[in-house]
């Protein structure tokens, strides 16, 4: 691999980041279109129907990219969508080289991009950049395992706490931290949280700081006790109920989406959301109860903990509720980074080393 391909890829990977908040659930890519040694041409993708990121490359560098070498992030598909196949499009345009820097685990696709291009005389290779593999994970979790990249947020002091005995935590972390947050959210296309969260802090769970699509968010209340005045049920971006009984029941107190499933069955309400939600990431912001239910089910991939430079003390409530009878039972961590965001630290880690 030459220099000039790395740094090329990188930029369409780079490029590819643009449109991560908006492109769900589509995965996010990136496409730089190279010809004697000068870009002419480059995009990413907007959202789903837009064009993808070959076409807005194309149609960046005035539609004449005959002999160009074009590199993108993601493996040029080769079905026909919302949009028309960007395999057959750049066999037709005529160029030269194709350079992809992950494969998309779609299996109408799944090497069959790479393969087209070859069989249609293009040069074409795969050279794997991680960070390319990292943004499509979400993408990617949807089609081979059938349910969203899941991602469990929390906040805690030095000890562990996540609230006082008294219920209150506002604030454990500092501004910054929570502005880190906005983050996070923007990459969801679901942010869940308990009943229990709803009633103590009755959270927004919005996103504020990013141009991105607000995410749904899913309220595990089996009972339907959310309250008629909670910001999530009166600020008009979009939620979902999850209960246990029928809505009837309730009568004029239900007022928004509900879904009757089992709130304990998260691995059901997960497939659920990515078969009927196209949901590829989603976020839990949650009390030790869902948390904890989350980690004894085994299905957090990825955890982002800030950790406040605060001791609560005897009686605070803790990070999850869990209880494991010996260590070998114990989930491990592999730890992605370390941050200070103002005055707190962030660790990221995932389930699998990567």
């Amino acid at each position: 691999m030459k220099d000039s391909d790395f740094l090329l890829l990188k930029l369409s990977v780079d490029l590819a980041k643009q449109g991560r908040f908006t492109c769900s659930p589509n995965p996010a890519v990136g496409c730089v279109i190279v010809r004697d040694g000068a870009v002419i041409g480059r995009g990413y993708h907007r959202r789903a129907g837009a064009g993808h990121a070959e076409v807005e490359a194309i149609n960046a560098a005035g539609g004449d990219v005959n002999g160009a070498t074009v590199y993108v992030s993601l493996e040029p598909c080769t079905f026909v969508g919302r949009t028309p196949a960007c395999a057959q499009m750049l066999v037709d345009k005529g160029v030269s080289r194709v350079v992809v820097a992950a494969l998309d685990p779609h299996p109408r696709v799944s090497g069959g991009g790479i393969q087209f291009l070859k069989n249609a005389g293009v040069r074409a290779e795969l050279i794997v950049l991680p960070e390319a593999q990292e943004l499509i994970r979400g993408y990617a979790s949807r089609i081979e395992r059938g349910r969203p990249w899941l991602r469990i947020k929390t906040a805690s002091s030095l000890d562990g706490g996540t609230a006082l005995a008294s219920g209150e935590s506002q604030w454990i972390t500092g501004p910054r931290a929570r502005e880190d947050v906005q983050y996070w959210r923007a990459r969801s296309d679901a942010i869940v949280t308990g009943v229990g969260t709803v009633l103590a802090d009755d959270p927004a769970l919005t996103v504020r700081r990013f141009d991105a699509k607000q995410p749904l968010r899913v309220i595990l209340d089996s009972t339907l006790r959310t309250p008629p005045e909670a910001q999530v049920r009166t600020d008009g971006h979009p939620t979902l109920f999850v209960h246990g009984q029928d809505v009837s029941a309730i009568g004029s107190q239900v007022d928004t989406r509900c879904l009757r499933h089992d709130t304990n069955d998260l691995t059901g309400l997960l497939e659920w959301l990515a078969d009927q939600e196209d949901c590829n990431e989603v976020l839990v912001e949650a009390g030790a109860g869902v948390v904890g239910s989350f980690v004894r089910a085994g299905l957090w991939d990825e955890w982002v903990a800030y950790l406040a430079p605060k001791v609560m003390g005897e009686g605070a409530r803790k990070l999850a509720d869990t209880v494991f009878a010996q260590m070998t039972d114990v989930p491990e961590g592999h730890i992605k980074g370390v941050d200070r965001i103002g005055d707190d630290i962030r660790i990221v880690m995932t389930r699998e080393a990567s």
